[in-house]
């Protein structure tokens, strides 16, 4: 099948979609990407055996995707776009990433009466509900929460397919009256040919235990509780080092947070990384730490570095996220909190730090061998096309 992706960010990087245009064109799809660039980039090349078509977008323009459905700008750049795209070639499927691109891909479908696949890679009405621009008096005037919801049960109505990443995710569309059937679970696990552990050759710290946290660094990752936790750890917290890799808006008010906690000595921003620095972090940390917010959009998604701390065989501290819960207790790969009590936290970090606890490694390698890899997700992806082909 000849395939069009939807994808709108800067394209590569994003380990989910490289995963899946990897593993339909070794199944034998033709693949194209279309997706827009800020930074000059090559209006067309090859990723692998994929085309990659990229279109400028102007500031106004992107900035304008906030307010998508009041004001048309980003919608009409997305059409003009895929009109070009589309007017020299056929197309035998559209492939939508996440929830905002639904209408152009239904347009498509309707157009060109090809089928549509929509990849919900997380709850998009969900993560608005906790993002810091909806919650000022213009977010609320331009972006209206609800007619998001309302967007998002008229297209995955209208998909033929819905991809989800996690059960909870798949139980809540079932809720909206979506049949069971229609919808795949292809969850955001590791592609274990691509990640790598590396032997513990050396400390960044001697004497001291390392807790990693790797990924964005916004309010809503949860962050600032696990500070909390550790100030109240006392003379304890001296034995631990406190990694925070990644970069984001809020790094300023954490470096205040721990300033006033008096944690300097504790914690220790290493900023953004690149991937192999990442990997020999994650191998030379002692625990890993998840701390996000627990929301509706936290309750329907599964973070990609779940699955990479699992594979390391550190144990993890989580927050109460559904899928988080339920993946550790069925794994016994780590420990989980609520979200928002320190002082719990802080017991499941003391508990970690127990010499007899360091001696009995964690099951999260054998797991992620055995069930939670792309190798074993990309069949639910390559079987999804199958179904469609057998309808076309």
């Amino acid at each position: 099948m000849k395939i069009l992706m939807l994808l709108e960010s800067e394209f590569p990087p994003d380990r989910r979609v490289e995963n899946e245009i990897s593993a339909l064109s070794e199944a034998g799809h033709e693949v194209h990407l279309a997706c827009f660039t800020r930074k000059n980039r090559q209006r067309e090349e090859l990723f692998g055996d994929a085309v990659i078509h990229r279109m400028p977008i102007r500031i106004f323009t992107y900035k304008s995707s906030v307010a998508s459905l009041k004001f048309p700008f980003y919608f009409r750049f997305w059409r003009r776009f895929i009109s070009s795209l589309i007017s020299n070639q056929i197309f035998d499927v559209v492939h939508v990433h996440d929830l905002p691109l639904c209408m152009i891909g239904s347009e498509i479908k309707n157009i060109y009466n090809i089928p549509l696949i929509i990849d919900l890679h997380e709850n998009w009405p969900g993560l608005l509900r906790v993002s810091p621009h909806t919650k000022t008096l213009l977010g609320r005037l331009l972006c209206n929460i609800d007619e998001w919801e309302n967007y998002e049960k008229r297209y995955v109505r209208i998909a033929d397919k819905v991809i989800v990443v996690v059960r909870e995710a798949a139980e809540r569309l079932m809720k909206l009256s979506i049949p069971e059937q229609k919808i795949e679970i292809v969850s955001n696990t590791i592609n274990i040919k691509d990640f790598h552990t590396i032997p513990k050759t050396w400390k960044m710290s001697p004497g001291k235990k390392i807790m990693i946290y790797e990924g964005g660094i916004t309010f809503h990752r949860g962050i600032q509780y696990v500070l909390k936790a550790l100030a109240k750890l006392g003379s304890g917290a001296s034995d631990i080092e406190f990694w925070i890799v990644g970069s984001g808006k809020y790094q300023e008010k954490l470096g205040n947070l721990s300033d006033e906690l008096h944690l300097n000595d504790v914690v220790r921003f290493l900023g953004w990384q690149p991937q192999e620095k990442v990997y020999e972090l994650i191998s030379n940390a002692d625990i890993a730490v998840i701390p996000h917010i627990k929301s509706s959009h936290t309750d329907n998604t599964i973070p990609h570095k779940l699955f990479h701390y699992m594979y390391a065989g550190l144990p993890i501290l989580a927050s109460d996220c559904a899928p988080m819960v339920r993946i550790i207790n069925e794994t016994s790969a780590g420990h989980t909190y609520k979200y928002d009590n320190t002082d719990e936290l802080a017991n499941k970090i003391k508990l970690l730090l127990n010499r007899e606890s360091f001696s009995k490694p964690t099951n999260g390698k054998e797991w992620v061998m055995k069930k939670y890899n792309w190798d074993i997700d990309k069949l639910r992806l390559i079987d999804t096309y199958n179904q469609l082909g057998k309808k076309t």
